[in-house]
């Protein structure tokens, strides 16, 4: 090789590279960012993301599941005259939903946090902080309703102080606006702060990488079929491509932006529907692009294999209730398993043996009716004829609601039926043996004092001796003052006590009842 030659390949060489690092450069840029509004139900979360979007698409809760957990995009024009693009996650509000709101934070670049200049902190408000908090996320704090007669920005930022929340101005670093959701005061400012707090977070992507994000909803729509709402957090998803989440993959043919329209290209925080999963994905989980169905399919596999140990329950004596949850969206599902989470018992297992989305069916049936006890809880679904027939013969209970209110008090009864009766002994009094009169057939004539509580006739009795439980017996009959009575609290009084044990002057008898829980 010439001097020369190896000279020209050093610079071609030292050129590829630069040009790549230029390439990556220019590929690598400022990732617009996705925001979460939090707290409590009804501080404005929804009044605010319909004007931010300047629709009404959010619908009022109304006791049902009416908010999945879905995004949209807005353009914003700062003060100083950039535009912005901000994607915004919608999050229900019910209680049950705090799994969904946490996965909404840990979606998220940055939440607005919003209190009511009416009425301050509230539990819903702690809870969604902590989400916040867990995702480890920067916030800004919206106080909001400050049209209203009663708001008191004064007494807000009180109450932010008592829990810890420092804002602006209050002897912390959290930025901070008063709005009118209703009204759109500010809204332009609170955005302004978003868009800082997201510069300030140096957000970025690679927009030459293959697409990746999470699922952040996933359904099987009865017209289309499986379907899922994925967040691009980097990369560049085109069509052609194959996405895959767990063992759930696409093809990327109907890829639909958060207006519905059909697109061909998704880039940096942009959500995108995407038809034609072989399975719907697990709402929350990651997803990954590849460039063809083979290499989905091994990806799929790959997964597969990893889990096949699947989950195991931890070994208990315990009686086993499995449940199996049905429900319209995978959102919901983790709504359900919340509640379930709620329930404690030391007499019971829950095992939820199977989550699913679609209608319940005969197989869903024939999966739980091995064991006893076994429920199907359903949520926004139909139960199909043959599953309904199944279930009577095999003794599977079905339920399905429409309201999460009633689902979780139907779930609460459900299962304290199944949780096994308890028989407990509860101490009602003592009394001390003062004279033995005579023993006929087991049965003691005896004299005696109350030393505590009651004595009751037909009540079973331990009989104590210098501490020591030393036999036990039943008072079949007691009296004071020459007469029969029921019950007895103080004094002296004469009993007969059945025992085959000797008793004696001294001893201490325990009177019990035994309660069944």
């Amino acid at each position: 090789m010439s001097h020369v030659s190896f000279i020209g390949k050093i610079c071609y060489s030292t050129g590829t590279f630069y040009s790549a690092l230029i390439r990556s450069r220019m590929s690598n840029i400022k990732r617009p960012p996705v925001v979460v509004v939090m707290g409590h139900i009804d501080h404005g979360k929804s009044t605010l993301l319909d004007t931010i979007r300047k629709s009404n698409v959010v619908a009022g809760e109304a006791g049902g599941i009416t908010q999945h957990l879905s995004a949209y995009e807005v353009m914003h024009t700062t003060k100083e005259g950039s535009s912005e693009k901000i994607t915004f996650l919608d999050t229900p509000g019910h209680a049950a939903f705090q799994k969904m709101r946490l996965r909404g934070a840990d979606v998220a670049d940055v939440a607005i946090l919003i209190v009511s200049a009416e009425d301050g902190v509230k539990p819903q408000t702690l809870e969604a902080l902590e989400s916040i908090k867990a995702a480890g996320i920067p916030y800004v704090v919206a106080v909001n309703k400050i049209d209203k007669p009663d708001a008191d920005i004064n007494r807000t930022h009180t109450s932010l102080i008592e829990h810890e929340i420092y804002v602006e101005g209050m002897g912390g670093d959290i930025p901070w606006v008063g709005i009118s959701a209703k009204q759109g005061t500010n809204i332009d400012d609170l955005l302004d702060l978003v868009v800082l707090t997201a510069d300030l977070a140096e957000l970025s992507g690679d927009t030459d990488l293959p697409a990746s994000g999470q699922v952040i909803e996933a359904k099987l729509d009865k017209r289309r079929g499986n379907t899922a709402t994925l967040l691009i957090k980097n990369g560049t998803l085109r069509s052609g491509q194959f996405v895959v989440s767990g063992t759930a993959y696409s093809p990327v043919r109907i890829m639909e932006d958060f207006t519905g329209k059909n697109i061909k290209e998704a880039g940096l925080s942009q959500a995108v529907g995407i038809i034609g999963w072989n399975e719907v994905p697990e709402v929350g989980n990651d997803f990954i692009t590849v460039k063809n169905k083979k290499e989905a399919e091994a990806q799929a596999q790959a997964h597969k294999t990893a889990h096949s140990a699947g989950t195991k329950f931890a070994a208990t004596n315990l009686p086993v209730v499995p449940i199996l949850i049905k429900a319209d969206v995978a959102g919901t599902v983790e709504a359900i398993e919340h509640e379930l989470a709620k329930f404690e018992s030391d007499r019971i297992a829950i095992r939820v043996i199977d989550t699913a989305v679609g209608d319940i069916t005969a197989t869903d049936v024939q999966n739980v009716s091995a064991t006893a006890n076994a429920i199907i809880v359903g949520f926004g679904v139909k139960v199909e004829r043959a599953a309904t027939d199944l279930a009577e013969r095999l003794g599977v209970e079905i339920n399905t609601f429409d309201i999460i209110y009633e689902l979780a008090e139907w779930l609460d009864t459900a299962l304290k039926n199944r949780t096994p009766k308890q028989t407990e002994e509860k101490v009602t009094g003592t009394a001390k043996i003062l004279k033995h009169f005579s023993t006929q057939k087991h049965t003691h004539v005896l004299g005696g004092r109350v030393e505590s509580g009651e004595v009751r006739a037909g009540q079973p009795v331990r009989i104590i001796r210098r501490d020591l439980v030393v036999g036990k017996g039943v008072l079949k009959n007691v009296q004071q003052h020459k007469s029969n009575v029921t019950t007895i609290t103080e004094g002296e009084f004469g009993m007969q006590l059945e025992s085959k044990d000797n008793l004696a002057p001294g001893d201490i008898i325990e009177c019990f009842d035994l309660v069944t829980t």
